[in-house]
């Protein structure tokens, strides 16, 4: 027997106590008071972590009651269709039977949008600071500081782009690291085009690197589409189309994406 059912073998061999069922409600009608005052009296990083809990178990508890809710719809319909027409003041009692057909087609248009945005890696390894700067000693030389990064990953910076004074610069992108236009190909008509690039949308390791404009393995990246013609229901030309980076461009030497369709 494993060592911690122990509890569960005393149960099994001499039963419960006899007030054993209103001791369990009585203890989970204190629950409540106990959460309010632990939620009120903690502080510092324990706080966070039990806020952060309690947040992952409200949003739960929602989409439970919400469930619930859904589930809960009554079918006022019909169960074989009428061959008599039905009058128009009748009409709308047949309402209760599509609201549950139409919050699972919410959802189900949720899911196409979702699955519109699906990006090739989903998953992409973790880049550590060590690896992304290097440290660049300034100053004098009896008191030199390492207060500068040299970033080691290729880089976009937009065409509006100016440096700021050398002393004052603390993330230095190298120009020979700066790139301006992706190879992106296109899902559905398997054609590879030389794209320039407009913006660094976002980079899965840090946030940090977005602003910095990291071109690593699985970022986000917004590329002119003009030259592929592409066009919206309306007919307008799409301008910016997203895409995703499916290589590590420090080794190859190019951008290589696939674009977000």
């Amino acid at each position: 027997m494993p060592q911690n059912e122990y509890i569960d073998r005393h149960t099994k061999l001499h039963g419960k106590r006899l007030d054993h069922d209103e001791r369990v409600r009585k203890r989970t009608a204190r629950e409540a008071h106990r959460v309010a005052k632990d939620s009120q009296s903690f502080t510092g990083l324990r706080a966070k972590l039990y806020q952060k809990k309690r947040h992952h178990e409200k949003i739960q508890m929602k989409k439970q009651i919400r469930q619930k809710e859904e589930s809960n719809v009554k079918s006022a319909g019909p169960q074989e269709p009428s061959s008599t027409p039905l009058p128009q003041y009748l009409l709308d009692r047949s309402q209760p039977t599509n609201a549950k057909a139409l919050s699972s087609a919410i959802k189900n248009k949720r899911k196409e949008s979702a699955a519109k945005f699906s990006v090739p890696l989903p998953k992409v390894k973790g880049i550590s600071e060590e690896e992304m700067f290097k440290v660049v000693k300034t100053g004098k030389k009896t008191a030199k500081k390492g207060w500068k990064r040299m970033i080691t990953k290729p880089t976009f910076v937009g065409p509006d782009f100016t440096r700021r004074p050398v002393k004052y610069e603390r993330f230095i992108r190298p120009m020979g690291l700066r790139y301006k236009k992706a190879h992106v190909t296109h899902p559905e008509l398997k054609v590879t085009v030389q794209l320039p690039i407009i913006s660094v949308k976002k980079n899965p390791q840090n946030p940090m690197y977005t602003q910095l404009g990291v071109l690593s393995k699985g970022t986000i990246i917004e590329c002119n589409v003009s030259e592929l013609g592409m066009v919206t229901a309306s007919g307008k030309v799409i301008w910016g189309r997203y895409a995703q980076i499916t290589n590590n461009c420090e080794m190859d030497g190019c951008v290589n994406a696939v674009l977000l369709v």
